[in-house]
C-alpha cells in the first residue's frame, strides 16, 4: 500500500512578501496621484509621465517578483534599485530647484522604502544596509545640501530597514529550530511505536525461548542463553532510541518545511471494539462487554486493543499461569473505559519504575504509550498480595475527528 505523505510548513517570511507587494502597488498609486494633483508645477512634466509609466508597468508586472524570496532574485533587486536612485535623480530634471529645496517629494516618493524592504527580506540587515546607503547618497545628491529634513528622512529608511532584516534573520532561525524540534518529536513517537510493537512481539518470543531453554536443558538451555542476551540487546537499544538525521527544508523562501511520512493504517472506517477484544476471552480470562456494538475509529480501536493485550501479557507473565483475569468494556456517552483485573500477587511498590529503568516498557509504552497517543490515559491500581487493576481510558469525540481526517 502507498505511503502518504504530511507535510507542515511554517513561515513568518511569506506574510512580509505579501505586504510588500500590497506596499509597493499602493505606493505606486501614491506617487502617481501626488504628480498629478501638482502636475503644474513641473518644469519638465514629460519627463514625470514617462518615468511614472516605466513604474506603473515595472510595478504591476514584477508582482510575482516578490511573492517569495525564491523569486526575488539578485537581479531583480539590482534592477528595482536602480529604478528607484533614476527617480531620485530625475526629480531634479523634472521638477523645480525651488520646491526640491523646500523638501518636496521625489518622483519615486515612498515607493523607494519598498525596494530597500525587498532587500532587507531577502538578504537580512547587512543588504537592507545597502540599499539604503545607496538611497541616502542618491537623496543626497538630489537635495544638493545635507538639509535636516532629507538626513532625518534617510536615517528614518536606514534604520528601518535594517531592524527589518535583522527580524527576518531571527526569524529564519527560529523556524529552522522549530522544524528541528519537530522532526525530533516525529522520530521520537515514531520510536515509542516501535518500541511497544517489538515488547508485543519480538521481546515476547525472545524471554519465552530463554524460559523454556531453560527449563529443557542441553542445547535448548543454549539457545535460550542466546535468547536472552538477544533479549537484554534489544531491550537496551529500544530503551535508547535512535533519533534519524535531521531533514532540512526543501524550499527555505516558503519556510521551514517538515516532511512526515507515514504508513496509511489497512482501515480507517469505524470498527466495533468488541470484535478486536473477542480473542482474549478465554478459560482464565473472563469478557464482560456491553450488549450494543462499542464503535471507534479502526486505528484507536486496534491500538486500544493492543493495550489491552499488553495488560494480558503482564498478567500471564508476572501472575503466572494459573492466574485470572477480567476484561471489562464501558462504553460511555463520551468515552470508553475498559478494565483489566486480574488476582495475582500484584505489582511491588517501585517496581514499574525500576523495570523502565531497565527498559522493560511493557507498561511505559504498551499500555501507557498507546493511550496517550489516543488522548487517553491508562491508570494502574496494584496492592501486593490484592491482584492488579488497569483502567483504560479513550475519548470518543477527538479519536472519531482523528478517523474522519484520516479517511479524508
Amino acid at each position: 500500500m502507498a505511503r502518504r505523505e504530511r507535510v507542515m510548513r511554517m513561515s513568518v517570511e511569506l506574510p512580509l512578501w505579501r505586504a510588500l507587494a500590497g506596499y509597493r502597488v499602493l505606493t505606486m498609486l501614491y506617487a502617481v496621484g501626488f504628480f498629478a494633483t501638482a502636475y503644474d508645477g513641473f518644469v519638465r512634466p514629460w519627463v514625470a509621465v514617462g518615468y511614472y509609466f516605466v513604474l506603473f508597468v515595472w510595478t504591476v508586472a514584477t508582482l510575482p517578483k516578490v511573492a517569495s524570496a525564491a523569486s526575488c532574485t539578485k537581479r531583480f533587486l539590482a534592477a528595482d534599485l536602480t529604478i528607484a536612485l533614476t527617480g531620485i535623480l530625475l526629480t531634479t530634471v523634472a521638477d523645480t530647484h525651488e520646491r526640491i529645496q523646500s523638501g518636496g517629494p521625489t518622483l519615486p516618493s515612498i515607493w523607494t522604502a519598498g525596494s530597500v524592504l525587498a532587500f532587507a527580506i531577502k538578504g537580512g540587515w547587512r543588504w537592507a544596509a545597502f540599499a539604503s546607503t545607496a538611497v541616502a547618497v542618491a537623496n543626497l545628491v538630489e537635495r544638493g545640501t545635507p538639509a535636516r529634513d532629507t538626513i532625518h528622512n534617510v536615517i528614518l529608511v536606514w534604520v528601518a530597514s535594517i531592524a527589518i532584516g535583522y527580524v527576518v534573520e531571527v526569524a529564519r532561525a527560529s523556524e529552522r529550530t522549530l522544524a528541528r524540534a519537530l522532526e525530533i518529536e516525529a522520530a521520537t513517537r515514531e520510536r515509542e511505536r516501535l518500541a511497544r510493537d517489538i515488547h508485543d512481539g519480538v521481546l515476547q518470543v525472545l524471554a519465552m525461548v530463554q524460559r523454556r531453554g531453560a527449563v529443557l536443558g542441553g542445547e535448548a538451555a543454549e539457545l535460550g542463553r542466546m535468547a536472552g542476551e538477544q533479549e537484554v540487546a534489544l531491550r537496551t537499544l529500544v530503551a535508547g532510541g535512535l533519533v534519524p538525521v535531521s531533514r532540512v527544508s526543501q524550499d527555505a523562501a516558503e519556510g521551514a518545511v517538515v516532511r512526515v511520512v507515514e504508513e496509511p493504517a489497512e482501515q480507517t472506517g469505524p470498527v466495533d471494539l468488541r470484535s478486536l477484544l473477542a480473542p482474549f476471552a478465554a478459560a482464565r480470562v473472563n469478557l464482560a462487554e456491553p450488549g450494543a456494538p462499542v464503535m471507534l475509529p479502526a486505528p484507536a480501536a486496534k491500538e486500544l486493543a493492543a493495550a489491552v493485550g499488553a495488560a494480558l501479557d503482564n498478567v500471564r507473565r508476572h501472575a503466572g499461569a494459573d492466574a485470572r483475569a477480567w476484561i471489562l468494556v464501558e462504553d460511555e456517552p463520551d468515552e470508553v473505559i475498559i478494565t483489566v483485573r486480574d488476582d495475582g500477587p500484584g505489582i511491588p511498590e517501585g517496581r514499574l519504575a525500576q523495570a523502565e529503568g531497565e527498559g522493560r516498557l511493557g507498561v511505559a509504552q504498551s499500555i501507557r504509550g498507546r493511550l496517550r497517543d489516543l488522548g487517553g490515559s491508562a491508570e494502574l491500581i496494584s496492592t501486593p498480595g490484592q491482584g492488579t487493576e488497569v483502567e483504560l481510558t479513550v475519548p470518543k469525540e477527538k479519536n472519531v475527528r482523528r478517523g474522519k481526517a484520516e479517511q479524508r
